[in-house]
């Protein structure tokens, strides 16, 4: 009977986890309530937070904020609150914790050529929280039964912080193959809903496979030259952006005012980076 007890409302939340987690209500199995995603998302932002310097630029952090909830505002999850915050760091990186928490790198700012391309890569990150990858990777790493005691025990208890320590531990895991396609697909329809010309897409793929991925394991998870999917990555995007023909000649790309803020970075960044 013990059993019983606890496998019916393992199989009665089972049967309650399937959450929408993309463009047309596409669905997913995942367990961890949202509160809890949220918690973790915290714990962790919490740990970035102590040991990354952040830019200490409050126009910067609105500027990125401002582009960041032009994004959430025509994304598929609405159900959290979205940070967006910028590291002072020589990393060509961005990435995102469950829950909402987005950070980006002065390394790949000063990569970046517009608005258009920050918000690409924005929509990158956002998509990833949107369809959920890092709670589905963290999920799978704690297993059914650390699961079960997240969704059911109390949101301070060990289990918690291990399963923040897990999605540290995941940071500077890549995605799958799959999932980077999501998240590609999702970024270019998000970033155009917002306004913003898909252009910017295609020129942050061209940086960073030229780039050749140096310094970053997260951002656009290790796309570079050398990597064979890379080049089917482009070709997906482009054929994306061929069936959105014709596009609103409203699309942005907003080069000035981003050459304006790259003269706001500092020179020389250096900080821990590393993720």
């Amino acid at each position: 009977m013990k059993k019983l007890a606890v496998v019916i409302p393992l199989i009665a939340a089972l049967f309650l986890a399937c959450v929408a987690t993309g463009p047309g209500g596409k669905t997913s199995l995942v367990i961890i309530p949202t509160g809890q995603e949220v918690a973790i998302g915290a714990g962790m932002a919490q740990e970035v937070e102590a040991t990354e310097k952040i830019l200490n630029d409050p126009v910067w952090q609105s500027y990125l904020n401002e582009v960041g909830q032009k994004i959430v505002s025509v994304c598929d999850r609405k159900d959290i609150d979205y940070h967006f915050t910028v590291i002072e760091s020589d990393q060509v990186n961005a990435f995102a914790a469950p829950g909402g928490y987005v950070y980006f790198y002065t390394g790949l700012l000063k990569e970046m050529h517009s608005e258009a391309e920050l918000a690409a890569v924005v929509a990158h990150e956002v998509s990833h929280v949107v369809a959920r990858h890092s709670m589905k990777r963290i999920q799978a790493a704690m297993g059914v039964a650390m699961a079960y005691e997240l969704v059911f025990g109390d949101s301070s208890s060990q289990v918690l912080q291990t399963a923040v320590g897990v999605g540290l531990g995941l940071l500077s895991a890549t995605y799958s193959r799959s999932n980077e396609r999501e998240a590609d697909s999702y970024g270019i329809t998000y970033m155009v809903r917002a306004g913003y010309h898909p252009d910017g897409a295609m020129g942050m793929f061209e940086t960073l496979a030229a780039l050749g991925g140096a310094g970053s394991t997260s951002v656009f998870e290790q796309l570079a030259s050398t990597h064979p999917e890379t080049q089917e990555r482009i070709n997906n995007a482009r054929a994306q952006m061929a069936e959105m023909q014709p596009l609103s000649s409203s699309l942005t790309i907003g080069r000035e005012r981003y050459e304006q803020m790259l003269k706001r970075l500092p020179v020389g960044s250096t900080g821990s980076g590393g993720r």
